[in-house]
């Protein structure tokens, strides 16, 4: 499930969500890894993979369509037009983060899940954990790794932030459609946790994004929220 803004403009046949791998977590193993390539989430393939500065595909979660011939293919999850929840398999993921242990966390969107895989060189991946908020989240628009060890989890179909610990269990939550004024359906696509402790919140049809404290206190606003 998609949730495109009322002004957004059509959304390309891939959205291409990128993160830059930390020099600090680079492993000397050929070109996988390595300071300065980039970590894509390839949305619409099913896919997530890691490509060098030179374009080239080095690390792939999913099978990509048979055109992307420019790299040796070294790791891969998911398969290209094939949406599933098995082993190997996802359904239009949005988000990937790379994580201090090695392992990638990955929003599986349309799954309503977050699950982290095995980011090995020349091995099969396997999921090691999953996040789905004890079974009950929606679609799940983002997700990623607090120093705490526990997953910030933004349910986008239920409205609300979630933070889970280990076992997927709810440590801490915040309704983004309970507060006053709010549409019935705000759906937020973001959340990311502050070095202040506080989580900031891009609150889709609320047409805000909030700071909120982990009193579940709006300590901060930028925009007005307008009815739908």
């Amino acid at each position: 499930m998609l949730f495109p803004t009322r002004n957004s403009v059509p959304r390309l046949a891939t959205l291409l969500l990128v993160t830059f791998l930390s020099a600090a977590l680079a492993i000397a193993q050929g070109k996988f890894n390595q300071p300065g390539n980039i970590l894509v989430t390839d949305q619409f393939n099913n896919r997530v993979i890691e490509i060098d500065p030179g374009g080239n595909i080095v690390w792939q979660y999913g099978h990509g369509p048979g055109d992307t011939a420019a790299g040796a293919i070294v790791w891969q999850y998911g398969e290209n037009g094939v949406s599933g929840v098995g082993l190997n398999q996802l359904n239009s993921p949005n988000a990937t983060e790379l994580l201090a242990n090695g392992n990638v966390l990955i929003t599986d969107e349309s799954n309503n899940r977050a699950v982290e895989v095995t980011h090995v060189y020349g091995s099969a991946s396997t999921i090691v954990k999953t996040f789905t908020i004890g079974g009950s989240a929606g679609a799940m628009a983002f997700a990623s790794r607090l120093p705490s060890g526990h997953t910030l989890l933004t349910d986008a179909g239920n409205n609300r932030i979630v933070e889970v610990d280990s076992s997927d269990s709810i440590v801490w939550e915040f309704d983004t459609s309970a507060r006053p004024g709010s549409n019935t359906a705000p759906s937020p696509t973001r959340a990311v946790r502050l070095a202040n402790g506080n989580t900031l919140i891009s609150d889709q049809f609320n047409d805000q994004v909030i700071e909120v404290n982990s009193s579940k206190q709006i300590v901060a606003a930028y925009g007005t929220i307008a009815l739908m």
